[in-house]
C-alpha cells in the first residue's frame, strides 16, 4: 500500500528463487524457503524501494504489507524473525539477541536456558542442565538438524570447556522441556534445537572481556551461491577460578573454532558444512585451603596442605555435510553424513593433608579465627590417569512432504560408535596414622583399638580398560495437520520411533535390543475473545543406553542394560493478552512422568555414576510457569516459577528423593535502560533453586544419606552503554565504519552468597564420625566487556 494506506497494483516482489507481482487489490502470495533468511525486494516505477528480510519456519504463514512512500525519505532494511504467537508444539523459542547481550560466569544458551522453568543449573561454572527431574545425559541438543555430544570424563564445572553453541553464529533458539514430537529422538528430558546463521551479507563482531575474547565473520559471494559463518572463541576462567577457596595455580584455557558453510549448486541443491574444532586444557596445582562451617556455637574449620597436580586435556573434532534437495514446493529431501572424534585424558596425584578443629571465636584474642584444637588429623591421596578415545559416526536421511494441510516427515538414520576407554582410580586414606579400610570391607571399623593384620586396601579402587563398539538404526514417521474443529483452530501430530542397537567389544558378549516410542500431540486454540491455547502432548519415551550408562561403577561393560522407559504427559496453555498496552504470555505446564528400568546414578558435582542394572522405577511430577513480554517498552524479559517432585524406588526398598529432586524453582530474566539516555541498558539474571539431595559420598547406600545441600541463590547484573548503535548516524568516520560499539560492566554473584554442590567428607577416627564439608562455588566476580560489530 501507498502512504495513503491505499493499495498498489503491479508491484514487483522478488528474492532469490522466485518472484510475483500485486494484484490491482494489492495481495500478493510467494513461497519461500524454510528455516534460512531470505531477502524479498518490494520494487515500483512510482514508489521508494523495500528490502525486508524473513526467516520462518517450515509451514508458517506471515502477513506483511510494507508501506512504499513517495517522499525521499525511506525506512531501512526491514528484518523480521519468526516469533510465532500461538506456540502449538510447546516449543519455547529464545531471541538469538538475547543469548548474545546477557553473559555469565559461563556464557552461552544455557546461561539463559536456567531462567526457565523445570530447567536446573546449579553450577555456574558448568554447562549441564537437568530438566524436570532428569540428568544431563537425558537432553538432546541439535545444530541445524546434526545432533552433538558432551563430554565423557568431565567431574566438575572448573574442568569443562566451552558450549558447542557458539552465540555468535546463532539464528534460532528452540527448547522444549517435555512432550516433544518424535522427529527429535530417544532422550528423557529436553531438545535443544539450534539453527546457525545463513549470512546475506558481510559482517563482523568482536568481543573482548577479562576471561576471554571471540569473534566472527559472515560473508556471501556476489553471486549468491556461497555463504559462509566462522566463530573463534577464547575462555580462561582464571579470573573466577582464583576467588575459590582453594589457591594455588590454575590454567583453565579453551579454545575453539567452528564454522558453518553453505553452497547453493541449483535453486534445489544446497550443501551445508557444519565443523568445529576445540581444545580444552586444564592445569590445577593446589596448595593450600581453609574452609569455616559449623555453627554459630561451634564453629569449626578445615585446613588442607596439598602436593601434587592435576593435568586434564580434551580435544574434540566434529565434521557434518547435510544435502538439501527441494525437488518442489512441497517435497524436501535431505542427506545428513557426521563424524565425531573426541580424546580426553584426566590425569591428577594429589596428596591432601588435613586437620580440623574448633575456631577461636573470642573476637577481642589476637588468635580470632585460627584453629585452636584439632578434632581430626589426616591425610588423602588420590590418583587418576583416565584416557578415553571416542569416534562417533552418523548417516541419516530424513524428508517432508506437504499435502494440503498435513505435513509428514520421516527419518532413516544409522550410528556408529567405536569407544575405547581405559578407566584407573584409587584412593587411600589415612587417618591419624591409620589406614582406613574400604567403604564395603567387612573388616572391623573400630580401628586402631582392634588392629587389622591382614593386606592394606585402598579406600576406592577402580581400574578397567574398555573397547566398545555400538551399532545404532533408527526411525521415524509422523504426521502435523493444521485445521479447524468447528470455531476453534486445531493441531494434530502424532509419531512412532523406532530404535534398534546392538553393543559388541572385546571380552563383551554381544546384546541386541529394540523399542518403539509412539508420540502425540494437539493443540487448540477456541474462538474466544481471550487469546487462549490449550495443549496436550505425551508418549511413550525410551532412552537406550549410551557407554556412560553400560559402564557401572566398578568401570564394567554391561551389554544387557535396557533402555530406560518414561510414560509422559503434559498438559499446557498459553495466555496471550497486553498490558500497559504491550504484549504479554503466561505459559502454564502441568507434567507427569511414570519411569520404568530407571538406571541408578550417583551424582558428584557434573559427574554421574551409574549402576547399570535397572533395578528401579521412579516418577516426576510438576508445574512450570512462566510470564514474559514487554515489561520495559522495547525489551524482552521474564519471570519464571516451577516445583518438581521425583523420586525412585531400588530395589522395592522404598521411594526416596531422586538426586535431581529440584522442589523449587524461580528463575528472573529481566532488561531495562534509562528512558533519557536509551544507550545505557542494564539486565538481571537471578535464579533461586532449593536444595537438591546429595553431597553424600558416591560409594555410600543412597538410602542411608538423604540430606539436601543447602539452597542456591545467584544474582548476576550486567551494565552497558552503546557508544555506537545502528540506529544512529555520526561525523566520525570511525564510528560511522561501526554498527555497533558497547562497553559493559558485569557483577556476577552480586550477593557474595555462598553456594555448593558438593561435600568433602573427612572421618574422625576416634568418633567415626564423618564431617561434610562444603566445597563453595565461585564468589562475587567483576568483568569488564567490549564489543563490537561491523
Amino acid at each position: 500500500m501507498d502512504d495513503a494506506h491505499m493499495p498498489i497494483a503491479n508491484a514487483n516482489i522478488t528474492s532469490n528463487t522466485s518472484g510475483t507481482t500485486t494484484n490491482e487489490n494489492g495481495f500478493y502470495e510467494i513461497k519461500i524457503p524454510a528455516n534460512s533468511e531470505v531477502v524479498l525486494e518490494f520494487t515500483h516505477i512510482l514508489h521508494k524501494r523495500i528490502v525486508a528480510t524473513f526467516n520462518l519456519k517450515n509451514g508458517q504463514e506471515i502477513e506483511f504489507n510494507p508501506v512504499m512512500n513517495l517522499k525521499v525519505e525511506q525506512i531501512a532494511t526491514v528484518v523480521i524473525r519468526s516469533n510465532q504467537r500461538q506456540n502449538v508444539t510447546g516449543v519455547t523459542t529464545i531471541a538469538p539477541e538475547i543469548l548474545r547481550t546477557i553473559k555469565g560466569a559461563q556464557p552461552g544458551v544455557e546461561n539463559i536456558l536456567k531462567t526457565l522453568p523445570g530447567v536446573n543449573i546449579s553450577n555456574e561454572l558448568s554447562t549441564q542442565y537437568s530438566v524436570r527431574g532428569g540428568n544431563f545425559d537425558e537432553n538432546l541438543v541439535y545444530v541445524n538438524d546434526i545432533e552433538v555430544y558432551r563430554p565423557f570424563l568431565v567431574r566438575s564445572g572448573q574442568q569443562e570447556g566451552l558450549s558447542f553453541v557458539n552465540t555468535d553464529l546463532v539464528q534460532n533458539v528452540d527448547f522444549s522441556a517435555g512432550g516433544f514430537q518424535a522427529k527429535y529422538g530417544d532422550k528423557l528430558s529436553s531438545v535443544l534445537d539450534i539453527t546457525y546463521k545463513t549470512p546475506i551479507t558481510f559482517g563482523l563482531n568482536a568481543d573482548v572481556s577479562l576471561m576471554g575474547a571471540s569473534v566472527s565473520a559472515e560473508a556471501i559471494s556476489k553471486d549468491s551461491k556461497l555463504s559462509g559463518i566462522i566463530g573463534l572463541r577464547y575462555r580462561d576462567n582464571s579470573l573466577v577460578l582464583n576467588s575459590l577457596e582453594t589457591e594455588g595455580m590454575v590454567k583453565p584455557v579453551f579454545a575453539d573454532v567452528q564454522t558453518y558453510v553453505t553452497y547453493k549448486f541449483t535453486d534445489k541443491l544446497y550443501v551445508n558444512f557444519l565443523g568445529n574444532i576445540s581444545r580444552n586444557k586444564y592445569t590445577f596445582q593446589p596448595q593450600n585451603r581453609q574452609t569455616n562451617f559449623g555453627t554459630v556455637d561451634n564453629p569449626m574449620a578445615l585446613l588442607v596442605y596439598y602436593e601434587g597436580q592435576e593435568k586434564d586435556d580434551y580435544n574434540t573434532y566434529f565434521g557434518a555435510f547435510k544435502a538439501n534437495y527441494f525437488a518442489n514446493e512441497d517435497l524436501t529431501l535431505r542427506l545428513i553424513a557426521s563424524t565425531y572424534h573426541t580424546t580426553e585424558a584426566e590425569h591428577f596425584d594429589i596428596l591432601a593433608q588435613y586437620r580440623m578443629g574448633e575456631v577461636n571465636s573470642n573476637i577481642g584474642d589476637e588468635n580470632f579465627g585460627e584453629v585452636e584444637f584439632s578434632e581430626g588429623i589426616g591425610s588423602q591421596l588420590t590418583h587418576a590417569r583416565n584416557d578415553l578415545d571416542a569416534l562417533i559416526t552418523t548417516v541419516e536421511h530424513k524428508g517432508d512432504y506437504k499435502l494440503d494441510d498435513n505435513i509428514f516427515e520421516w527419518s532413516l538414520k544409522y550410528t556408529h560408535e567405536d569407544i575405547r576407554d581405559r578407566l584407573v582410580e584409587w584412593e587411600v586414606i589415612d587417618s591419624a596414622g591409620f589406614s582406613i579400610t574400604p567403604p564395603y570391607s567387612k573388616i572391623l571399623k573400630d580401628q586402631p583399638y582392634q588392629p587389622y593384620h591382614g593386606p592394606l586396601e585402598a579406600f576406592q579402587n577402580i581400574r578397567a580398560t574398555n573397547a566398545v563398539q555400538i551399532d545404532r538404526f533408527q526411525a521415524y514417521a509422523q504426521w502435523s495437520k493444521r485445521s479447524e474443529l468447528g470455531t476453534s483452530d486445531v493441531f494434530y501430530n502424532f509419531g512412532v520411533r523406532a530404535h534398534h542397537w546392538t553393543v559388541n567389544g572385546e571380552g563383551i558378549e554381544s546384546n541386541s535390543q529394540t523399542v518403539f516410542s509412539p508420540r502425540a500431540q494437539f493443540a487448540i486454540k477456541p474462538d474466544w475473545d481471550k487469546d487462549m491455547l490449550f495443549r496436550i502432548a505425551g508418549g511413550l519415551y525410551y532412552q537406550p543406553p549410551f557407554y556412560r550408562e553400560l559402564r557401572d561403577s566398578s568401570g564394567t561393560v554391561r551389554p544387557e542394560v535396557k533402555a530406560q522407559k518414561s510414560i509422559h504427559l503434559v498438559l499446557g496453555n498459553e495466555y496471550s493478552f497486553k498490558m500497559w498496552d504491550r504484549p504479554f504470555k503466561l505459559v502454564s505446564e502441568a507434567y507427569y512422568k511414570h519411569l520404568t528400568d530407571v538406571n541408578p546414578y550417583t551424582l558428584e558435582n557434573v559427574r554421574i555414576r551409574y549402576s547399570a542394572n535397572n533395578n528401579a522405577t521412579a516418577y516426576a511430577y510438576g508445574l512450570d510457569l512462566r510470564l514474559n513480554g514487554e515489561f520495559v517498552p522495547g525489551t524482552e524479559s521474564w519471570f519464571s516459577f516451577g516445583y518438581l517432585k521425583t523420586e525412585e524406588n531400588i530395589e522395592d526398598r522404598g521411594y526416596i528423593a531422586r538426586p535431581t529432586d529440584q522442589r523449587l524453582k524461580f528463575g528472573v530474566l529481566f532488561q531495562d535502560y534509562v528512558p533519557n539516555i536509551p544507550e545505557l541498558k542494564v539486565y538481571l539474571n537471578l535464579v533461586y533453586n532449593t536444595g537438591v539431595p546429595g553431597g553424600s559420598p558416591s560409594y555410600v547406600d543412597p538410602y542411608d544419606y538423604q540430606n539436601r545441600l543447602r539452597a542456591y541463590k545467584r544474582a548476576d547484573i550486567g551494565f552497558s552503554y552503546a557508544l555506537v548503535d545502528r540506529d544512529r548516524t555520526y561525523t566520525s568516520k570511525w564510528k560511522n565504519a561501526l554498527k555497533e560499539l558497547t562497553i559493559g560492566v558485569e557483577v556476577f554473584n552480586m550477593f557474595d552468597v555462598q553456594n555448593s554442590i558438593t561435600n568433602t567428607w573427612v572421618r574422625d577416627v576416634y568418633s567415626k564420625r564423618q564431617y561434610a564439608i562444603p566445597n563453595y562455588l565461585s564468589p562475587r566476580v567483576l568483568n569488564v566487556r567490549l564489543s563490537m560489530k561491523l
